[in-house]
């Protein structure tokens, strides 16, 4: 059995007290987490304050790994700025920068055209079929700040769950 034996018999020999305990401190943890969340939400004016970079697409600007924050305020969104947008039909989020924004005159309502700064062409083809520009509703957030390599911890868990499953 090795060491999962070994941690089953010291969870025996734990008494109910101790157990309990540990359970409040845990629960303790993570509601304190979810609050922290939800009030970075409500400052940032975004869904997902920090994102995590994926992928290769914005180097050598951002690199895979790199953390960033969000905030989303009622300013227009303009060219040159860094966007993080969900696409229909795609549920991890991506960072590229916005290469043209168009203005509906009938509306007032803002498109924009997004592109990775290592990528070749722009983002049409990762938008949803037939979808030629972003709406405001796929806009998540504007990048504010950057925290270089700590996003690694993530990846690194969800490329490889038995760390995950080891860490807990």
């Amino acid at each position: 059995m090795g060491w999962i034996g070994e941690q089953v018999d010291s969870l025996k020999s734990m008494q109910i007290r101790q157990v309990l305990t540990q359970a409040v401190s845990l629960g303790m943890i993570v509601t304190s987490a979810l609050i922290i969340w939800k009030g970075l939400m409500c400052l940032t004016g975004s869904e997902s304050p920090v994102v995590v970079v994926l992928s290769g697409s914005m180097e050598p600007g951002f690199k895979r790994g790199d953390i960033l924050f969000l905030h989303m305020s009622k300013d227009p969104i303009r060219t040159g700025e860094i966007v993080v947008f969900n696409v229909d039909g795609r549920e991890i989020p991506i960072v590229h920068r916005v290469i043209k924004v168009h203005e509906r005159k009938d509306t007032g309502e803002v498109d924009v055209l997004t592109k990775g700064d290592n990528n070749f062409g722009d983002d049409r083809l990762l938008y949803a079929h037939g979808q030629l520009w972003l709406q405001r509703h796929h806009i998540m957030g504007r990048a504010v700040g950057f925290l270089p390599y700590v996003g690694w911890v993530t990846i690194i868990m969800t490329e490889k769950p038995i760390i995950k499953v080891c860490f807990i």
